[in-house]
């Protein structure tokens, strides 16, 4: 019988056997590795507060094996009234996935937990995390009322806010508010499980409990037009009550509230004076429960802070204080009894941005005496942000602190950014004191200081001492997204002082600069949108963003420039289409950064008013109205566009809007207006180019840099003439020596085409110089935040957002970080670094959604090597730059068959994990 058992080589499998082991212990190493690092409900770790719509929950995975991909998930949410089992959903979903629950109750505490499968069917869960709810609606708040010091009538409100001739107002805004104190003292005789304080002050507040201040949080609630939107904030106070008695204390101040016509003010508005609404909850551990309110029955008087303006700053007298007045057993018999005044008309929200903090803090870098009796603090950094004083010497004295950006003969110059502001404090004469103003900032390196001496000055006079004083940076708390950095010493220094100017302008709007206007001028939050997006988490802001501009639109379509527009401006600083059109790009924006469409929906009514109001002001499709390209760089002192017409930038821009609309439509699956729109971004094209395009030159009007690029980015070039128009864009720019030239509105479409047409090195060569306007000349002036023009003018702001497109380029072209045309949320991920002029190394961090992308690159030795990261749940396209004909290796292995583009450039498909690629000779 013939043997028909196998033959096994057994040299062979034991050779397998360290092969088998290392498979095994990977796969081990894998399981363990693989886990859910971040929760996110709503776009925020265990957000306090969310309002009454279902909550969207996200996840991120760190996987130790490379290409981990998730097949399947199930949520449970449980809490008051609710416990929700989504149940094994076959979907690789981990943002964005919405509760689908029963309704949640409001005021209550809620715990989630995700489970996470891989392709190949192994599983793991998360830890537990928690989001609690807000009020509601008017119901929830048990009664509580507004309650002010004082009250006005009607007549002697200002609404909207007045811009310039303050004589027509009469008697109204003529006198300073009372920035009251509110108190009010409660009991808790159980063992407390969990207490929640559900507050708002207008135009900001601070809040204690038993003298210890409720969060962190800075001008507090964030602003909105108050007519339409009320925000409130929501805070654990758990730990700060206790068994006995309990008091509350609140201060008000003015803010956009209240703007009288006292020292600077860009406006005048006065929505009412300050007043306060208060919940506080206690859950007893028995299941009982106490509600405290405000009402009547609390207590209120002056507070020591005399005077305050968003615009005008604050004084402060410390000889009026009445100490232990938040605490328990303070005798406030000589209080008057809190009035109930007139409800603000918006409706009442819960905030849900990252707060305003105080952020950083900057001690001086010298100290200079211009004159007898006036000393010059150098703090050598101009952002966004207040004072910290201390200060000793006799009652009654006065410190006077003067902040300002720029200095002249050694004195503070406020001439482009609003004077007169300061700051007053009036001492108590106990000991060294400490004080800060709590409702007004302003942008400041320099602080002049009248009134008082450093500490190591003579003190002949007997004047009051300062121990030390600081500038402490206020700016949003959202989390840090993204790093960038590389061997070019002139980009990093350009890159850091972009960043002041972001960190210094995003508050709880994105305001345009710190001190002169704080307004929410709506262009740059997309022409800048890509800049901040990089550095900040965004969501949460541009949420309110797009609220903020729901409530500014007027009854016939307009969005106006600024919003919340607290005061109407004329002609084109109201009506622009650059800036308006942002009703349109940002939930666009949103839904590419995030993959949110809630916001959309939200905003589409806002969005097709605007594109219709648009074509009512246009002419054969062509607009003519608004602000151009400002502060482009021409012979005349920067303003309204000098190099490009307004028609060619208002009718692109309309054109852009209906472009997006369309795509939008098609996401909401509006058919109808999907194929309206199409038609509609057709004729606006075709009319552009008739008006504007030189089909014999392939020239776009002047021909300027703004005029070329646009077109180019929007979508109005016709596949024919693209090369070409592109071709005598490049030409023109080097026949003008290399100069920026594009303004506020053109340059970031400048920079987005350039680098989209291959033209990096132009780019690098057009901002790494100071010899002529731009970054480089801006720094070689002293400048440490981001001017408002391109020469930095010292009678214009001199930290402005606006003109810091660059920077998008240095984290999507220096770094390479984007994502594909079609991806959304950097699901599809692309690492295309531009390897340009004397860079050697370039390295950027970004968190998408799905987690950290990593880009890094070294050039030396005829070596290029580049190490990646990607998140979890994602696919990356990498092109490693100048491959043709040269060795290709992944992970320290070869690559045999790779493909080469028309570029030069290797082009590889990978998904998640850590990645090393090295192209050498």
């Amino acid at each position: 019988m013939q043997n028909t058992l196998p033959r096994y080589n057994f040299r062979a499998m034991i050779r397998l056997i360290p092969t088998l082991l290392f498979l095994v212990i990977s796969c081990a190493l894998y399981a363990q590795d693989a886990r859910i690092v971040r929760q996110l409900c709503n776009f925020r770790e265990s957000p306090g507060g969310i309002d009454s719509r279902p909550p969207v929950f996200s996840w991120e995975v760190s996987a130790g094996g490379e290409s981990f991909v998730q097949s399947a998930y199930r949520i449970t949410v449980n809490g008051a009234g609710a416990s929700w089992n989504s149940g094994k959903v076959n979907s690789g979903q981990s943002i964005n996935v919405p509760y689908t629950g029963k309704s949640l109750s409001p005021a209550q505490l809620y715990h989630w937990q995700v489970e996470v499968w891989d392709k190949n069917g192994r599983s793991f869960k998360s830890g537990v995390d928690s989001f609690s709810t807000a009020l509601f609606g008017e119901k929830d708040w048990s009664g509580a009322k507004w309650i002010g010091y004082d009250d006005l009538p009607d007549s002697m409100l200002v609404v909207p806010g007045v811009h310039g001739n303050a004589k027509s107002l009469g008697n109204r805004a003529k006198e300073r508010a009372v920035v009251p104190l509110f108190r009010k003292e409660f009991s808790i005789d159980k063992k407390v499980k969990r207490a929640m304080a559900y507050v708002s002050g207008l135009g900001h507040y601070e809040m204690t409990i038993n003298g210890e201040k409720a969060g962190n949080s800075f001008l507090a609630p964030g602003w909105t037009y108050y007519d339409k939107r009320v925000l409130y904030n929501t805070y654990d106070i758990t730990s700060a009550v206790r068994n006995g008695e309990n008091a509350i204390g609140v201060i008000v101040g003015n803010g956009f509230y209240h703007i009288n016509r006292e020292r600077y003010f860009k406006l005048i508005s006065v929505f009412g004076l300050p007043k306060m609404i208060c919940k506080i909850q206690v859950d007893y551990e028995d299941g009982s429960q106490a509600v405290i309110v405000s009402d009547q029955s609390w207590k209120t008087a002056p507070s020591p802070v005399t005077y305050t303006s968003i615009f005008g700053g604050e004084d402060y007298d410390a000889t009026l204080e009445q100490a232990g007045w938040n605490e328990p057993g303070f005798r406030d018999a000589p209080w008057k009894q809190a009035m109930l005044v007139k409800a603000p008309k918006g409706e009442l929200e819960p905030e849900s941005i990252y707060p305003v903090k105080i952020m950083d803090s900057f001690t001086p870098v010298k100290v200079l005496q211009p004159k007898p009796g006036v000393y010059l603090y150098d703090f050598g950094q101009n952002a966004s942000g207040i004072v910290e004083l201390k200060v000793k010497g006799k009652k009654g004295q006065q410190v006077k602190l003067i902040p300002a950006e720029l200095i002249k003969d050694t004195l503070a110059n406020q001439r482009a950014t609003g004077r007169p502001y300061y700051f007053s404090y009036t001492l108590k004469g106990e000991g060294v004191e400490t004080w800060q103003p709590k409702f007004t900032y302003y942008g400041f390196r320099y602080v002049q200081v009248e009134g008082a001496v450093p500490d190591t000055a003579a003190n002949e006079a007997g004047a009051p001492v300062i121990v030390s004083l600081k500038e402490l940076h206020n700016s949003t708390s959202a989390p840090e997204a993204g790093t960038f950095t590389c061997s070019n010493d002139l980009f990093n220094r350009i890159n850091t002082l972009i960043k002041w100017a972001i960190k210094s302008n995003i508050q709880s709007v994105v305001t345009d600069c710190p001190h002169r206007e704080k307004l929410s001028w709506l262009e740059q939050d997309y022409l800048m949108g890509n800049s901040i997006r990089y550095n900040l988490e965004l969501y949460q802001l541009y949420r309110k963003l797009v609220y903020d501009m729901i409530d500014a639109q007027t009854p016939d379509g307009l969005i106006p420039d600024i919003a919340p527009e607290f005061v109407v401006f004329e002609g084109g600083f109201r009506d622009s289409p650059e800036w308006g059109s942002a009703g349109v790009i940002l939930p666009w924006l949103l839904y590419k950064w995030y993959g949110d469409t809630n916001i959309m929906r939200d905003a589409y009514p806002m969005m097709k008013k605007y594109v219709a109001y648009l074509e009512s002001k246009s002419s054969g499709h062509i607009l003519s109205h608004g602000l151009g390209d400002w502060f482009d760089y021409g012979p005349n002192r920067p303003g309204e566009a000098q190099l490009t017409p307004k028609e060619l930038t208002a009718t692109a821009i309309y054109y852009y809007d209906v472009a997006l609309l369309g795509k939008m439509a098609a996401l909401l699956k509006d058919r109808q207006e999907v194929s309206r729109l199409g038609r509609k971004a057709g004729e606006i094209k075709a009319a552009f180019n008739r008006k504007f395009f030189n089909d014999t030159t392939k020239v776009y009007s002047t021909g300027s840099q703004t005029a070329m690029a646009m077109p180019l980015c929007v979508g109005l070039v016709a596949e024919r003439d693209r090369k070409a128009v592109f071709q005598n864009l490049v030409d023109s720019i080097r026949h003008s020596g290399k100069k920026l030239t594009a303004g506020d509105v053109g340059y970031h479409f400048l920079v987005e085409a350039l680098h989209a047409g291959g033209a990096s090195q132009l780019l690098f060569d057009m901002n790494y110089r100071d010899d002529v306007p731009g970054y480089g000349f801006q720094l070689k002036k002293g400048a440490t935040a981001l001017t408002e023009s391109w020469p930095a003018l010292e009678e214009v702001s001199n930290n402005h957002l606006m003109l810091g497109h660059i920077m998008e380029w240095f984290y999507y072209g220096l770094a390479g970080i984007s994502q594909s045309e079609t991806s959304v949320a950097y699901k599809d991920i692309v690492i295309r670094p531009e390897v340009v002029g004397d860079l050697t190394h370039a390295r950027g961090t970004f968190h998408s959604p799905y987690g950290l992308i990593t880009s890094e690159w070294k050039k030396e030795n005829g070596r290029f090597g580049l190490d990646v990261e990607i998140p979890a749940n994602t696919t990356a396209t990498v092109y490693l730059p100048d491959a043709a004909g040269k060795q290709i290796s992944r992970n320290r292995q070869p690559l045999k068959q790779v493909k080469i583009g028309k570029d030069g450039r290797a082009v590889i498909k990978t998904g998640a994990g850590k990645h090393s690629f090295e192209v050498r000779e």
